[in-house]
């Protein structure tokens, strides 16, 4: 029984880790890929330490990892919650000023240092269950923060009523707080030994309810297609524009599907991201993506086919295909054991919350970590329209996440 006259610190926490600027850089080749990361990361680690979690610490990589021991007799596999600390390099994230809508009455909402900004309600369906609820959002200037320091402060929030209510009992629950999740490198360094769960929990997901444990398997493929320069005015029957072959593939993909503006569900995509170059060199870089992992194959054939195809227009072009493995569909790794999934959705329904299973169209944290041996599927931290000025998220879902938290720790004592 969730203490009724718990006075919840995840708002206070949360809006003051967002005056920290995080974002992540996707260009960067350090890591982090941003030193300001760790200035939140290192407060973070101290503020861990200061509640009693005597192990806590940022390692040289920006990691903070942390222990709560166990309180029971009872042999209990020790499991973690992770969340990250970086913000989406797509919006800035310095000076956020974020605002309180007490009591959502419905409709849309206006940003108010931005009248262009509003978050409407038509194109955000979960407010439909946030009436009388309170939102927290941005001016209208910056992105929120809530992807991911909603789910910072509510795992700071569960430390905290865990250390308050020690009658309750969990066994041992490791703490990880993380950056550059946002860049594809969350994981990079990250020590699976050394974190020493059995599974984990991310604490990152979007809608009151959500379990996910299905992402999709990705790869990413490079392409550089070789051409030749010379002098435009002397060019005729000997200049290859590696743009145009560029382009000729760009135009030969196909229209009607295979894109992520034609597909939705369980539908995958063959996606470029970035094309760039001259006549002498142009680099085209995609994304693929499907929730089996054997047709991410059958679409790198695809694109090398036509490829192929638009290079045989441009007699002497040649390329270079390049597929790059990112992550796989943690479903794989978490069917073997699913009892992480399993318990993770009895803790909701003890807490009167509608589950949610959808499969994530994109890939956490928890898809590497999983294939890393550290089984993790991912958790509503109650974050909406993130990596945009429109970012929100509601009071009651942030305090909701810490229940589920806590929830998730008692059943596993429970069934130990």
């Amino acid at each position: 029984m969730f203490d009724p006259n718990y006075k919840f610190t995840c708002v206070d926490r949360f809006l003051r880790y967002v005056k920290y600027d995080t974002q992540s850089d996707e260009d960067s080749t350090s890591f982090p890929s941003t030193g300001k990361q760790k200035i939140l990361l290192a407060d973070l680690a101290e503020e861990l330490k200061g509640m009693g979690l005597k192990d806590a610490h940022m390692d040289e990589w920006g990691y903070v990892m942390a222990t709560l021991p166990s309180n029971t007799n009872k042999k209990i596999p020790v499991i973690g919650f992770i969340a990250h600390v970086d913000t989406s390099p797509a919006v800035t994230g310095a000076n956020v000023n974020p605002q309180i809508f007490k009591n959502y009455k419905g409709g849309d909402i206006k940003l108010i240092n931005d009248p262009n900004q509003v978050i409407k309600a038509a194109d955000n369906p979960d407010l439909a269950d946030m009436f009388g609820y309170d939102i927290i959002t941005t001016d209208g200037t910056t992105l929120l923060g809530a992807d991911n320091k909603a789910g910072v402060a509510e795992v700071m929030d569960a430390v905290n009523y865990f250390l308050s209510h020690p009658e309750l009992k969990h066994g041992e629950i490791k703490i990880c707080f993380t950056p550059d999740e946002e860049v594809g490198r969350g994981t990079e360094h990250f020590d699976v030994k050394k974190y020493g769960a059995f599974c984990a929990y991310t604490v990152d997901g979007q809608t009151r309810g959500e379990v996910e444990i299905e992402s999709f398997s990705a790869d990413a493929v490079v392409i550089k297609i070789h051409g030749k320069n010379i002098h435009p005015g002397y060019a005729k029957g000997k200049m290859i524009n590696a743009v145009k072959v560029g382009t000729a593939i760009i135009e030969s993909l196909p229209k009607e599907r295979l894109s992520p503006e034609t597909t939705e569900g369980r539908e995958g995509y063959v996606h470029c991201t970035n094309f760039n170059g001259n006549e002498e060199l142009a680099v085209l870089k995609f994304i693929i993506r499907d929730f089996e992992t054997p047709k991410l194959k059958e679409y790198e054939n695809l694109l090398k086919e036509l490829v192929e195809k638009a290079i045989s227009k441009f007699p002497g072009a040649r390329y270079e295909f390049e597929v790059i493995e990112q992550y796989r569909n943690m479903r794989e790794v978490l069917d073997k054991h699913p009892e992480v999934s399993t318990n993770a959705l009895e803790a909701m329904i003890r807490l009167g919350l509608k589950t949610i299973q959808n499969p994530i169209r994109g890939g956490t944290d928890g898809s590497r970590l999983s294939f890393m041996g550290l089984p993790t599927p991912n958790i509503f931290a109650g974050e909406h329209s993130y990596h945009s000025k429109l970012e929100w998220v509601a009071i009651q879902d942030m305090e909701m996440a810490v229940k589920v938290i806590i929830e998730i720790s008692r059943v596993w004592e429970e069934k130990g």
